[in-house]
């Protein structure tokens, strides 16, 4: 019986850290601070290599750097599967794409001559399978489908 308990607890423990991460990694897309990233990366051209990106100012190398660690940490909590790739999907979806689609070139660039064959890995993985769901199994917005437990009665 102690066996099975013990388990439980465990189970239970691990439910309540995923939804603690699901629920901080929610908080982090509404801040400020990341909208003020999003657009910035979606508004810039991506210096194509490591040499482009030293020659600009220190802010926007900065920013730049930001963007691509949010987005490596976010591709390992997913891989780890410590959060969920719906969460991403729902959230940022075909954003991570794009954005990986910027930073490839230059990324690349510095896998090779840095060398650094480890730059980016995750936040290419993770850009790689929102692009595979959403071409294999795109989803429906969420407006669109229709859960009975969820629709309101007159």
């Amino acid at each position: 019986m102690a066996l099975v308990f013990g388990i439980a607890q465990v189970k239970a423990a691990e439910r309540d850290r995923r939804e603690r991460l699901t629920l901080e990694t929610l908080r982090n897309f509404q801040t400020r601070e990341f909208a003020e990233l999003i657009h910035y990366i979606s508004s810039r051209n991506m210096p194509k290599s490591r040499k482009e990106m030293e020659a600009l100012p220190a802010n926007e190398q900065i920013i730049f750097i930001q963007f691509g660690q949010q987005m490596e940490s976010l591709g390992m909590l997913v891989a780890e599967r410590f959060i969920n790739i719906d969460l991403v999907d729902k959230t940022l979806g075909s954003f991570v794409i794009t954005a990986w689609e910027k930073y490839k070139t230059m990324f690349q660039d510095i896998r090779e001559k840095a060398p650094d064959p480890f730059l980016g890995e995750y936040f290419q993985w993770l850009a790689e399978r929102i692009d595979e769901r959403m071409r294999e199994n795109p989803r429906k917005p969420f407006y669109e489908i229709s859960i009975p437990a969820l629709q309101v009665k007159p």
